[in-house]
C-alpha cells in the first residue's frame, strides 16, 4: 500500500488523554464514521505487550473501514501488527533503515520542518510527510512551530504527500489554506470533542475546503 494525497485529508493521531467516557477503539470507530482518511496510533506509555494487542485490534479496526492504520515510532510494533504504516520523528530511526526493516510496502511518514529535512526523507524512502507544528500545541510541549512559509517551501519542494500537524482545529484550519499541503493530522481537535463523529464530519469538509486553494 503506498500513499495517496487523499490518505492525508482527515489523519487522526490517537491520544488516550481523553478516553473515559469511551474507551480507545470506541473513539477511534467514531473518527472512522466521521471520515477519518487515516488513523496513527501513537502510545508514549504503554508496555510492549499491551500496546501490539491494541495496535492488532485497531488495525482489524480501520481495515473495516478501508483507512489506513499507521504505527507511530515503534518499527518493531508496525511489523509485527502488519500495520500499513509507521511514522518516526527526526530523532528516532531514518527513513532508509525503516524502509529497509518494513520492506517495501509499508508506508513510511517522516516528521519535517524544513526543506533539508523534507528532500531527505523523500531521498531516503518517505511516502508522506508531516510538517509542524503550524500552531502552538499543548499535545507536544517540545513542539517548535513552523512557518507557512516554510510549509509552502516544503510542499513546493517535495514530490510526496504532506499532512499539516500541531495545534490545527475548525477555527484555524482555514488559515492554512494556499500552503499546499494536501491535509491535516489532528489529535485534540478529534479525541477532544464531545461528538468525535460529528467534529470529524466538519473538520473533513474544512480540510477538503482547505486544500482546494
Amino acid at each position: 500500500m503506498k500513499c495517496e494525497k487523499e490518505t492525508m485529508l482527515l489523519y487522526a493521531v490517537t491520544d488516550r488523554m481523553w478516553t473515559g467516557k469511551q474507551t480507545l477503539m470506541e473513539q477511534v470507530e467514531d473518527a472512522l464514521k466521521g471520515g477519518a482518511t487515516c488513523v496513527q496510533l501513537r502510545e508514549k506509555e504503554l508496555d510492549e505487550e499491551n500496546f501490539l494487542k491494541e495496535a492488532i485490534e485497531m488495525k482489524a479496526l480501520c481495515a473495516k473501514y478501508g483507512v489506513p492504520f499507521i504505527v507511530n515510532d515503534n518499527v518493531e510494533i508496525a511489523i509485527k501488527c502488519k500495520a500499513d504504516g509507521i511514522h518516526v520523528g527526526q530523532s528516532d530511526m531514518e527513513a532508509g533503515n525503516v524502509r529497509a526493516l518494513v520492506g517495501e510496502d509499508m508506508i513510511i511518514g517522516v516528521s519535517t520542518k524544513n526543506v533539508e529535512q523534507a528532500l531527505a526523507a523523500q531521498k531516503a524512502g518517505a511516502d508522506y510527510l508531516g510538517v509542524g507544528a503550524m500552531f502552538h500545541t499543548g499535545t507536544k510541549l517540545d513542539a517548535e512551530e513552523v512557518s507557512r512559509e516554510a510549509a509552502q517551501e516544503i510542499t513546493a519542494a517535495v514530490d510526496i504527500p504532506v499532512v499539516a500537524i500541531g495545534g490545527i482545529n475548525k477555527k484555524n484550519i482555514l488559515e492554512l489554506k494556499g500552503t499546499g499541503v494536501d491535509g491535516v493530522a489532528l489529535v485534540s481537535a478529534i479525541f477532544g470533542a464531545e461528538n468525535i463523529e460529528e467534529e470529524c464530519k466538519t473538520l473533513k469538509a474544512l480540510s477538503a475546503e482547505m486544500v482546494q486553494a
